[in-house]
C-alpha cells in the first residue's frame, strides 16, 4: 500500500512546529536540515514570544490590540486575514508551549511573566530570560524526538535542500545534498514545506547564523516559486559591531528599561559614567516622548543612523550609541537577561550591569519572503465607526478560523501546488516592517495552525491525483543529475588555478559591502542603480568562479559557492524591487521619496523569475479590517 510522506526542509522553530503538527496526524515526515536541528538559527532569539493573556487583558490589552500593533508596525502592508488568524491564535501557542515545559518566567504570584517590546505600550511578551528561543527549541526538539523514536519523523541532518522537484504544477518531492559525503539524491513527497529562516549573508555582517543564507528560498524562486516584498529587510537597532559579524542585543533589553543615549557634546570621550545626566541625549525619548525607547526597530534603527551618521554625536566619534542598563539592579538584570549579558561580556570584555553597552544598528530579518495564499475566514467586519482607535472592543471574532480558514488547504501555500513556505521565509505576516517578538509567534502558529493545511491537502487533494511515491522515476532522475553537474562544474574550478577575484569568498564579501551600503537604513534611487551595476559585475565574477577545495567529501566550499549565486540572485531583487518602491515605507526608507505613497504602493511586491530577468509586479494588500493611519509613534516635531 502506498504511503503518503511530507518533507519539511527546515531544522526550526516553525520547521519543527510542522513536523510535529503533521506527524501528530500520522503522516510520515522527512525533516532535513543543513544543521542538527538544535543547532539551527531559531535557538539565538533572545526576548520572548508575543501573546495576549489574562494579565495582559487586565491591563486592557486584547488580541485585536496585537493584531492592529502587528499591522500599524507593519506600516499596513501585510494582508490582513492572515495577521489577525496569528494574533486571534497566540494565546493557545503560549499555552501549549507551557504544557511542552518551556520554563517561561513566572511572577511571584506563579503567572507567566510579561515585558514590555518594541511598538506597544502594553506588557504582552511572554519569556524565558534571554534565550527564548533556545528554550523554544529545545521543547519543540523532544516531542519530535518522540516521533522520531515512533518511526512517524526521520531526520536528515547535515543535509542541504538543493532544488524542489515539480511536474506539470505540483512539487511533488526535492533534491538534497549529504553535506558530509557529498551524495546526492532525490526525495518524494505528496507535500513540501519549506521553512528555512532568513538572507542575512547577502549583507555580509548580519545578526544571523552562516546558514542563513537564503539559498533555499533563491533555488524555490528560480523553480517558478513567486518571491514577496523583497526590498523590506529589517536592521535590527542594537547589535554588537564585530569584525566576523554582528551580535544581537535583544530588544529585551530596551523592555526591561534600558536606555539608548550619547553625549550631547560632539567629540565627548569621558567615560559614559562621568558624563552627568543634563550632559546625555536620550534622543529616543526626547524625540518619541509617548514610546521613548520602546519605538519600533525600523524608527529606532534610522534614529540612531541618524544621531551617528548625520549628527556625528556617536560616541567617541564612532558609529556606535550606549545601550544603558546601570541605573537597573544587578540581580534583577541577570534575572532577566543573563543570557545577552554574558554575550556582550564575553565579546566585548565590559559587563554592562556597571557600563552601558556600546552598540549599533545590524541586519537582522527578512519580512519578504516565498509568497503565499490563504483562505479567508469566516466574518463579515462591520465598518468601523470613525472614532474606532485601537485598544477598543474588537470589531471581528477572536475564534479559531476568523481570519484564515482553518484547515483550508491552501494556507500559506505558494503558487506552487503542493509547496509551502513556513516562518520567515514566508511573507505573509509582517509587511513592511516586523514587531519584536512576533518572529517566534510566527513561526509556531504556522508550524500548529498551518501544519493542518498540509494535512488536509494530503487527505483531499492528492488521492485525486498520482501519488509521489506512483511517480515515473525520470523526473527525479533528471533533478538529480542538474544538481550533480553544477557540483562537478564547480569542483572542477579548483583545479584551474586560484584567482583571488573569483574566489567565492571574496565575491560574497564584496556582495555584503555593497548591499549594506546601498539597501539597508536609507536608500536613494542613485545608490540602488549604482548597486545593480555593482551586481552585474558581481555576477560576471561569479561565472568564472574557482574553488579552492577539489575534496570529494565534506567540501564546505561547494555549498558556500553555490549559496554566492544564490545570493547574487535574491540581491538583485531587492535592489530592484527598492528601486521600484518610490516611497518610504517601514523598514524602506528612500531619502528621495521620503512619504508613503498608499494609492500606489500599499501593494504587494511580487517578483517571478524568467531566464531574461526578473518579473516584478504588483498586487493589491488585503486590507479590509484597519484602515491606514499615519504611522508616527507620537513624534514630536523639530
Amino acid at each position: 500500500m502506498m504511503q503518503h510522506r511530507v518533507i519539511v526542509v527546515g531544522g526550526g522553530l516553525a520547521g519543527l512546529a510542522a513536523t510535529i503538527r503533521i506527524a501528530e496526524a500520522g503522516l510520515p515526515v522527512d525533516l532535513f536540515s543543513m544543521v542538527p536541528v538544535k543547532r539551527s538559527h531559531s535557538v539565538c532569539a533572545q526576548g520572548g514570544i508575543n501573546a495576549c493573556n489574562e494579565v495582559a487583558r487586565q491591563q486592557g490589552y486584547s488580541e485585536y490590540q496585537h493584531f492592529d500593533e502587528t499591522v500599524y508596525g507593519g506600516d499596513f502592508l501585510a494582508d490582513q486575514p492572515p495577521v489577525l488568524e496569528m494574533a486571534n491564535f497566540a494565546p493557545r501557542v503560549i499555552d501549549l508551549l507551557d504544557r511542552m515545559g518551556v520554563p517561561f518566567n513566572r511572577t511571584p504570584e506563579g503567572r507567566r511573566d510579561l515585558r514590555l517590546f518594541g511598538g506597544s505600550l502594553f506588557k504582552r511578551t511572554h519569556f524565558s530570560g534571554a534565550t527564548t528561543g533556545q528554550q523554544l527549541m529545545y521543547a519543540l526538539d523532544e516531542q519530535t524526538r518522540r516521533y522520531e523514536a515512533e518511526g512517524k519523523v526521520h531526520k536528515y541532518e547535515f543535509w542541504e535542500f538543493l532544488w524542489p522537484v515539480i511536474i506539470d504544477g505540483r512539487c511533488v518531492g526535492i533534491v538534497a545534498q549529504d553535506m558530509r559525503t557529498m551524495q546526492i539524491r532525490a526525495f518524494r513527497a505528496d507535500a513540501v514545506v519549506i521553512a528555512t529562516g532568513g538572507c542575512g549573508l547577502v549583507f555580509g555582517k548580519s545578526t544571523n547564523s552562516i546558514m542563513c543564507t537564503g539559498g533555499a528560498a533563491a533555488r524555490c524562486y528560480q523553480a517558478g516559486v513567486w518571491y514577496a516584498n523583497p526590498e523590506m529587510i529589517q536592521v535590527h537597532p542594537t547589535a554588537i559591531p564585530g569584525a566576523d559579524k554582528c551580535r544581537l542585543m535583544s530588544e529585551s533589553a530596551r523592555g526591561e528599561g534600558g536606555r539608548v543615549w550619547v553625549p550631547r557634546k560632539k567629540g565627548d570621550t569621558r567615560p559614559p559614567r562621568e558624563i552627568p545626566e543634563a550632559e546625555r541625549y536620550y534622543f529616543l525619548e526626547e524625540r518619541y516622548p509617548k514610546y521613548g525607547n520602546l519605538v519600533p526597530r525600523d524608527i529606532a534603527t534610522r534614529e540612531i543612523f541618524d544621531i551617528c551618521v548625520s549628527h556625528g554625536l556617536g560616541v567617541g566619534g564612532e558609529r556606535v550609541v550606549y545601550l544603558d542598563l546601570t541605573h537597573k539592579d544587578p540581580d534583577y538584570l541577570t534575572r532577566k537577561l543573563g543570557g545577552i549579558l554574558e554575550i556582550y561580556e564575553k565579546f566585548v570584555g565590559e559587563d554592562p550591569r556597571k557600563v552601558p553597552m556600546k552598540i549599533f544598528p545590524a541586519v537582522h530579518y527578512s519580512m519578504g519572503g516565498l509568497w503565499t495564499t490563504y483562505t479567508r475566514g469566516r466574518y463579515n467586519p462591520p465598518e468601523p465607526a470613525p472614532e474606532h482607535k485601537a485598544g477598543m472592543a474588537p470589531p471581528v471574532s477572536c475564534e479559531p478560523g476568523a481570519g484564515i480558514a482553518q484547515g483550508a488547504p491552501d494556507n500559506m501555500m505558494t503558487n506552487i501546488r503542493g509547496l509551502y513556505a513556513f516562518g520567515e521565509v514566508n511573507f505573509a505576516y509582517h509587511g513592511a516592517n516586523r514587531l519584536g517578538a512576533n518572529a517566534l509567534l510566527n513561526c509556531i502558529f504556522d508550524g500548529i495552525y498551518n501544519g493542518v493545511s498540509v494535512v488536509n491537502f494530503i487527505r483531499d487533494d492528492v488521492p485525486s491525483r498520482q501519488p509521489a511515491e506512483s511517480l515515473p522515476p525520470a523526473p527525479f532522475t533528471d533533478a538529480v543529475e542538474r544538481e550533480e553537474a553544477k557540483v562537478r562544474r564547480l569542483i572542477e574550478t579548483a583545479r584551474t588555478g586560484a584567482d583571488a577575484q573569483l574566489s567565492p569568498y571574496q565575491i560574497g564579501k564584496e556582495l555584503g559591502d555593497e548591499m549594506t551600503a546601498a539597501c539597508t537604513v536609507v536608500k536613494s534611487g542613485p545608490r540602488l542603480e549604482q548597486c545593480l551595476v555593482r551586481l552585474d559585475e558581481l555576477k560576471s565574477r561569479y561565472t568564472q568562479v574557482q574553488l579552492a577545495d577539489a575534496a570529494a567529501w565534506s567540501n564546505q566550499s561547494v555549498s558556500y559557492a553555490r549559496a554566492v549565486g544564490d545570493m547574487l540572485i535574491l540581491a538583485e531583487i531587492i535592489a530592484r524591487a527598492s528601486l521600484m518602491r518610490r516611497e518610504s515605507r517601514g523598514a524602506h526608507y528612500r531619502t528621495d521619496f521620503p512619504d508613503r505613497h498608499d494609492d500606489e504602493f500599499m501593494k504587494t511586491t511580487v517578483c517571478a523569475f524568467s531566464a531574461q530577468g526578473h518579473d516584478i509586479s504588483y498586487r493589491p494588500v488585503d486590507a479590509g479590517l484597519v484602515r491606514p493611519r499615519a504611522r508616527t509613534y507620537g513624534k514630536t516635531e523639530g
